[in-house]
């Protein structure tokens, strides 16, 4: 009796270690969504690449999108094979964090995707967290992949960052020509309060006055603790403003162009680039609320080459519009591949920073979501702007550069 307890007993504690296996390993594929070492096939690797963003909070639909377009060329990538070096193939394995869109976090996560995953390349898409990454990726041999237009990434003489969308400065000028053109010299601003928000600001700002505007009302608004914007709308709207400066994520900067047109407000308004107009109409309910907006043209506008297919593609896999950081991240991911091909290396930083232009050079025709002919020697993608204005209810282009 006692040894067929003890049998029994055994039996039971291997079935709870196996079942604990198991849960420990759902658990890392669910929350890294995959591999930490190479395959173990002769001959087929795995290219691990990292991602920290905000995928929670007020952001978060931004950082999805974001990452939809990274996820989406990989799948692409390794649906076709994967690609192959020195006789070796590799696939794609993307391994996203959530930094709720704070620098700290983009650190942390970065140090545990370069100690578990051994990531060559780490996406993230707001300037604070790029630069918390700035402070070591040098040193620890890592390409970042900044989605941000803050020109100050790029400034900083990092030689392994890759700046991703172009410069948010190249608009602050057509945008300030047409607003005040348009609707007046007084200006007040809403800019969130993060440091993009205030470097944007900073930029803005002083070419508004240059241009003999007033600046009449000067706020921040904190997405991350405000949901109703009624008090700085009003506050502001007081000042009798031509123009209201706005920008963050589209979802809360659409709310604050709705509360505005509900508090009485007929002007324009000026709009940071990481806001996107057709994804701020699925919140407004309209382009009439957004009437005299300037700011960048939506993708789903584009008549670049690879563009069409992209946007067709993009709305079967994941029933929604694409946004500009969808296809940018989606190119940027392609462009990188093909740099590690040139460079013959999947796991060299530096070497695949030196061959970012051939990346770029042999980039299939049909995956040219956007024209980007040439990285510059800062590390930034030339990608041509794209200026839109919103007029008589309906999105118009205007090509500056």
């Amino acid at each position: 009796m006692k040894k067929l307890k003890r049998l029994f007993a055994a039996g039971l504690l291997l079935l709870m270690m196996v079942g604990l296996a198991a849960c420990a390993g759902s658990q890392i594929s669910q929350s890294t969504g995959g591999q930490k070492e190479s395959s173990s096939k002769s001959g087929e690797g795995t290219v691990n690449i990292g991602f920290s963003g905000p995928l929670s909070g007020p952001a978060a639909l931004y950082g999805e999108r974001t990452l939809n377009g990274i996820k989406m060329a990989a799948e692409e990538i390794n649906n076709n094979g994967g690609f192959e070096i020195n006789g070796k193939t590799y696939k794609l394995n993307i391994v996203p964090l959530d930094d709720k869109y704070l620098p700290n976090e983009t650190a942390s996560n970065a140090k545990r995707l370069l100690q578990e995953y051994k990531t060559p390349i780490i996406f993230t898409p707001h300037s604070g967290g790029v630069m918390a990454l700035q402070v070591f990726n040098e040193t620890e041999k890592f390409l970042i992949g900044a989605y941000t237009s803050e020109p100050d990434v790029t400034d900083a003489g990092n030689s392994l960052t890759i700046g991703i969308p172009p410069r948010y400065d190249g608009y602050v000028e057509p945008f300030t020509d047409y607003a005040m053109k348009r609707f007046g010299k007084k200006l007040a601003a809403l800019p969130p309060s993060t440091q993009y928000g205030k470097d944007w600001t900073k930029t803005l700002l002083p070419q508004w006055e240059k241009k003999g505007g007033k600046v009449v009302y000067h706020s921040s608004i904190d997405f991350s603790k405000e949901t109703d914007f009624f008090t700085i709308v009003t506050n502001a709207l007081k000042e009798k403003p031509d123009v209201l400066f706005i920008g963050g994520a589209s979802e809360p900067t659409a709310k604050v162009a709705k509360q505005a047109r509900e508090l009485g407000f007929k002007g324009g308004f000026i709009i940071m680039d990481q806001a996107k107009l057709d994804f701020m109409e699925k919140i407004t309910g309209s382009y009439d609320v957004l009437e005299g907006s300037v700011g960048v043209l939506p993708l789903v506008k584009s008549n670049d080459p690879g563009a069409p297919a992209f946007v067709e593609n993009y709305r079967a896999k994941f029933k929604d519009e694409p946004s500009s950081e969808s296809g940018l991240n989606y190119i940027a991911t392609y462009i990188f591949v093909e740099a590690m091909k040139a460079a013959k290396t999947v796991d060299d930083a530096e070497a695949i920073r030196k061959h970012m232009q051939d990346g770029l050079d042999n980039l299939p025709k049909d995956k040219r979501v956007y024209e980007i002919p040439s990285i510059g020697d800062d590390g930034r993608l030339e990608v041509k702007r794209k200026v839109a204005v919103v007029e008589d209810g309906q999105i118009v282009l205007k090509v500056v550069d």
